[in-house]
């Protein structure tokens, strides 16, 4: 079967099933033309409450399959391959969490989305890179923030409102691999192209672009920006949703190495097999599930 015929029968399957297909903006550009809706972490954590759809197959890494999980106990959630998952998300355990929590007695725990369910059910409120600044004014000034997994989004929320946050020091490995010398080279290579980067990078690689944004921001700012060349400093599938929303504009990687690995184990293949098996199904513990559903909630209810 070709790419095209392969998504004819996913949609066909997914009618069939009564499901909605959701996926990441980095998963590969074929996997987001066979879903239905794709986005960011924010955009997908908010239309996991809204679909009306009997059977959710998250295209993307397990922890945003755990999260749809947690919003829909009463509906089946899918993932094409179990094993994409985070290892930013790995590199903090519920125990870990526990322990940081009571050496800072009173401290609200936030989580950066891309965690397990485990530790979303140790934290007051789940923040993503695209209202975690929204999201982090809503604490008076004198509380302390335990801010995990994520080092450099906590660093940079810091940095916007002029607070310290006890850091916890994960990060992504995938943002990691982008250097100060990669956006000098892009900029000679397009003079005058806007650089955008995740704010998962390090400082100076946010000091070195002219944006900080999600992809769901990244997005928004090439729909609206009058320039015809932009750089883009993040893993290279949104490239894919870029180019399809703004269609007369030209996008560069800051770097064509700038891949997840993770985000690219599902295929248009196990995406079928996925619907026709009706496998994997994601579940989550009741217990950690509820917990993790009030930290969730509290993020979507700030609009």
């Amino acid at each position: 079967m070709t790419d095209a015929e392969k998504i004819v029968e996913i949609k066909r399957l997914a009618k069939e099933r009564n499901a909605v297909i959701l996926a990441h903006n980095y998963q590969r550009g074929e996997v987001q033309d066979a879903a239905d809706i794709t986005g960011d972490s924010l955009e997908l954590a908010r239309k996991a409450t809204e679909v009306e759809a009997d059977v959710i197959v998250f295209c993307g890494v397990y922890f945003m399959a755990e999260t749809a999980a947690i919003l829909n106990p009463m509906k089946t959630v899918l993932i094409p391959d179990p094993t994409a998952g985070c290892p930013m998300a790995d590199m903090i355990t519920g125990e870990q969490l526990r322990a940081l929590k009571a050496q800072h007695p009173g401290a609200k725990a936030v989580c950066y989305v891309n965690s397990t369910a485990e530790v979303k059910a140790e934290c007051d409120m789940c923040v993503t890179s695209g209202n975690a600044e929204r999201v982090m004014k809503t604490f008076g000034p004198d509380e302390e923030i335990l801010f995990v997994p994520d080092q450099h989004l906590g660093s940079h929320i810091m940095g916007l409102l002029g607070r310290q946050y006890v850091l916890w020091p994960g990060y992504c490995p995938t943002h990691a691999a982008l250097t100060v010398k990669m956006i000098e080279e892009a900029r000679r290579a397009h003079p005058g192209a806007p650089v955008l980067v995740h704010p998962e990078c390090a400082k100076d690689i946010r000091e070195a672009a002219d944006e900080n944004l999600s992809t769901g921001g990244m997005c928004k700012f090439a729909r609206e920006s009058a320039a015809q060349e932009i750089l883009v400093g993040t893993e290279v599938g949104i490239l894919h949703r870029l180019q399809q929303e703004s269609p007369g504009k030209k996008f560069y990687p800051v770097n064509e190495r700038l891949v997840c690995p993770n985000m690219k184990k599902t295929t248009l293949d196990n995406l079928l097999a996925c619907l026709r098996d009706m496998k994997t199904r994601v579940t989550v513990p009741e217990d950690i599930a509820v917990r993790a559903k009030r930290a969730i909630d509290a993020m979507l209810a700030i609009k």
